[in-house]
């Protein structure tokens, strides 16, 4: 009975169905193989920005080429590790310098929150406001940090131009 069926699968449908259906599953352009491709590929620029930031001073650099790279990636334009190492070198002096300024005023903010918190031990109206104003600070220097480094890789500005921008632009998007 089996071997009929078969044999009768074969004859009505023929060999080249089956066939065509493997050819098209192990496509290079099918679907699931450009979506494990375009994973692959931001999996591997993950691990370029993990090495490249090794070094603590070059983490604005490789965050902002990683972000150049991921859009080129998404553009279908270049070779993703080509895009990483231009805008790398592109972006190093900029990016380093925002980088550090954005380190700095977080370790500023992080030792003043930590101060008002765990050394003032007092209960009073001035520890509560400092602490509020530390902690309104540090939102604005989280929402700025998201902005600046795509800022930089999309635009070319002075530091202090890209620091105003992306000041403006995350009171702009604030509730998005």
């Amino acid at each position: 009975r089996m071997r009929w069926l078969r044999v009768h699968i074969f004859r009505v449908y023929g060999m080249n169905a089956r066939c065509e259906m493997w050819n098209k599953f192990f496509d290079m352009d099918n679907v699931v193989w450009r979506t494990i491709d375009k994973i692959g590929k931001i999996f591997l620029l993950n691990l370029l920005w993990l090495v490249c930031s090794l070094p603590i001073f070059t983490i604005g650099a490789s965050t902002t080429a990683l972000i150049y790279s991921s859009m080129k990636l998404h553009d279908n334009e270049g070779y993703w590790h080509e895009n990483f190492f231009s805008s790398f070198k592109e972006n190093f002096k900029q990016a380093t310098v925002i980088w550090l300024l954005m380190l700095l005023t977080g370790f500023i903010l992080g030792f003043d929150l930590y101060f008002f918190l765990r050394v003032l031990t007092s209960n009073s109206v001035f520890r509560t406001v400092f602490t509020a104003a530390i902690g309104a600070l540090s939102m604005i220097w989280l929402c700025i940090f998201s902005y600046v480094f795509p800022l930089q890789c999309r635009f070319y500005n002075p530091v202090k131009r890209t620091l105003f921008n992306a000041f403006f632009m995350s009171i702009r998007h604030f509730f998005h």
